[in-house]
């Protein structure tokens, strides 16, 4: 099912995508396309996934903002409640990134999340680095002292797509692909007054 081709909308061919984490090294015209009617197979069976590991997650935690809508679905999947977000950036355009991933505010609060199982979602691993980094700071800042002892978080990441030449390998990947991905929540252009 496409873009309505109303007068309202331009017609799905002429709509450039911005895609958070996808490059477009597959070429443009090979393109993995995941509908909202997909989204919801996807998330249902990356939650079967981790539910049938028997891992299952205190927090979770969207890397905004492509990981906003995954996790979302996944907490309510897998009925965790406890859900915050990290908001990262690093691609500012189709294959134009940021020397490195960076943290933007607001930032969230880890202090508290020592000794817990926390998920980490993303839409997909693409370099890998943006993830990568997020499951290093909770792994740092997720340390407290129990009188004596560290206790560490026990954190796993949750992705929809996994790129071949991503830098991190997830724990629960619904699928690998090395094609540029549309998604349907960063198909269209951005809504602008007219």
């Amino acid at each position: 099912m496409g873009a309505p081709t109303g007068s309202h909308f331009p017609p799905e061919d002429s709509l450039t995508a911005f895609d958070d984490g996808a490059s477009s090294q597959a070429g443009p015209t090979e393109r993995e396309t995941l509908t909202w009617e997909g989204f919801g197979v996807a998330s249902r069976e990356l939650t079967a996934l981790i539910v049938k590991s028997g891992w299952i997650p205190d927090l979770i935690v969207a890397v905004a903002r492509g990981g906003l809508l995954p996790a979302g679905a996944i907490s309510y999947a897998i009925g965790v409640k406890a859900i915050g977000t990290m908001n990262v950036e690093f691609y500012t355009g189709v294959d134009e990134t940021l020397t490195e991933p960076r943290l933007l505010p607001p930032l969230m609060d880890v202090s508290a999340i020592a000794g817990k199982r926390v998920l980490v979602v993303d839409d997909v691993a693409d370099s890998g680095r943006t993830l990568r980094m997020v499951m290093d700071l909770i792994a740092e800042h997720g340390l407290s002292l129990d009188g004596e002892a560290a206790v560490p978080v026990d954190a796993r990441c949750a992705v929809i797509y996994e790129k071949p030449r991503s830098v991190i390998s997830p724990d629960y990947v619904w699928h690998v692909t090395d094609r540029w991905i549309n998604f349907p929540w960063s198909t269209l252009p951005v809504v602008r007054a007219e």
